[in-house]
């Protein structure tokens, strides 16, 4: 196996920037996707010390006196895997309070430590919350990406700018972002990579964060949401194989979403909202993923355009999401969907400003694909800055005012 290569992360100016003026830092994502090694190249530089809470000597000496831990550490330092000793907040917030200067906790969490009360009601208003996702496509290249920004200026212009992707486009869902999986030779080893790195996850960190009788149905629950990806949370079909009730495989989806496993996507209200559909739509939170639990590699995605479809909204969605977590200026994500089935697959705000963004799995696009777009324009004329069709294609081509087809290599800006 070869070591993962080092790819820089599009958070770090972020992280550096907020260790100028919050005491704390939290720094959270899904395991393995490289919050360690971004904590520490920031806090190396800055000369912080590192105490990692995996280990178990630490974790069993922060849980027996979280008072004397603080008081004994170095004046900056980075806490890793901070969620698995939650007796320490309450003392990180005494420490905080008693010599309050900025840039002296980076802390990283591989579990949703916002939902444990102690945290919010400890750390509120001393903390920047940063999210860290697996690589984004933008990252592998080496590039930043101006999607986001020429989506909300209304900056694409007409002409040759990307190429097709094909079957690369393909290798691209299902490589995902995992930096250990990437490392590994495409196919089966990182097949095995993504499914071993479920299983762990489950018996591991879940059982950290609740007690459940049947753990043994959480990766046969995962493996189903994964064939539901991009499509409306429907809760009934996810326990229909399980001898549990519908609350309880909620609340299963819920401790999935917590490990960043799974994601919803909510669906967006603007003013005239009585025929809008109000259900989130799931997404897992990396195709690479995705594809293993479905046991599809490229050859196989390429066969089942249905289920492509489907992976390639989520990725996009997920680079999406990645790219905004860099922005300074916050991205809101919803998807749109009216009572006569029209839709977008996403709908972004930032500044007052409403964009749309359509996925098609595909090289040819039609005014038809557009007939979302149009509705979402018609319904918020005054604040509404673009739409556009991603496609598997070379060039952008207008369809309208606002309105562009662009090809999906501009997310990564391969031209």
């Amino acid at each position: 196996m070869n070591a993962p290569v080092h790819y820089p992360r599009h958070l770090r100016p972020r992280l550096e920037e907020a260790l100028e003026d919050s005491p704390v830092v939290l720094v959270h994502g899904p395991r393995q996707c490289g919050k360690t090694t971004l904590a520490r190249e920031v806090g190396d530089a800055a000369g912080f010390g590192y105490f990692s809470f995996d280990d178990d000597v630490q974790r069993a000496a922060a849980v027996a006196d979280p008072v004397g831990f603080v008081a004994d550490l170095p004046e900056r330092v980075v806490l890793d895997e901070v969620q698995r000793v939650p007796q320490l907040f309450t003392s990180l917030k005494a420490a905080v309070d008693e010599r309050r200067r900025p840039g002296r906790f980076i802390l990283t969490g591989s579990a949703s430590v916002l939902l444990v009360p102690k945290l919010a009601d400890s750390l509120a208003g001393r903390m920047e919350i940063l999210r860290l996702h697996p690589l984004a496509q933008a990252e592998l290249a080496g590039v930043v990406p101006t999607f986001l920004t020429d989506l909300f200026d209304g900056g694409f212009r007409a002409g040759r700018s990307g190429r097709r992707e094909g079957r690369g486009l393909l290798e691209r869902v299902v490589a995902g972002g995992y930096p250990a999986a990437l490392a590994r030779a495409a196919g089966r080893r990182r097949a095995a990579w993504y499914r071993d790195y479920a299983d762990t996850l489950i018996q591991r960190d879940i059982r950290d964060l609740a007690r459940i009788a049947a753990l043994d149905a959480l990766p046969r629950l995962l493996a189903l949401a994964a064939g539901q990806t991009a499509s409306l949370v429907n809760i009934s079909e996810l326990a229909a194989p399980f001898q549990v009730s519908r609350p309880t495989i909620r609340e299963y989806v819920t401790l999935l979403s917590r490990i960043f496993l799974l994601e919803e996507l909510p669906p967006w209200h603007g003013n005239r909202s009585k025929r809008l559909v109000k259900t989130p739509k799931l997404h897992l939170t990396d195709t690479g993923l995705a594809c293993a639990l479905l046991g599809l590699d490229a050859e196989a995605l390429a066969k089942d355009r249905s289920a492509f479809g489907r992976l390639l909204e989520t990725f996009v969605f997920q680079e999406l999401r990645r790219q905004a977590g860099w922005r300074n200026e916050p991205v809101t994500i919803h998807h749109y969907r009216d009572k006569d089935q029209v839709e977008v697959d996403l709908v972004l705000e930032s500044g007052g400003r409403l964009a749309g963004v359509e996925v098609k799995a595909g090289s040819t696009v039609a005014g038809e694909d557009f007939k979302g777009l149009k509705k979402l324009r018609d319904a918020e004329p005054k604040r509404f800055a673009a739409g556009a069709v991603l496609y598997d294609g070379g060039a952008v081509v207008p369809f309208g005012p606002g309105l562009h087809a662009v090809p999906i290599s501009a997310l990564w800006n391969e031209t």
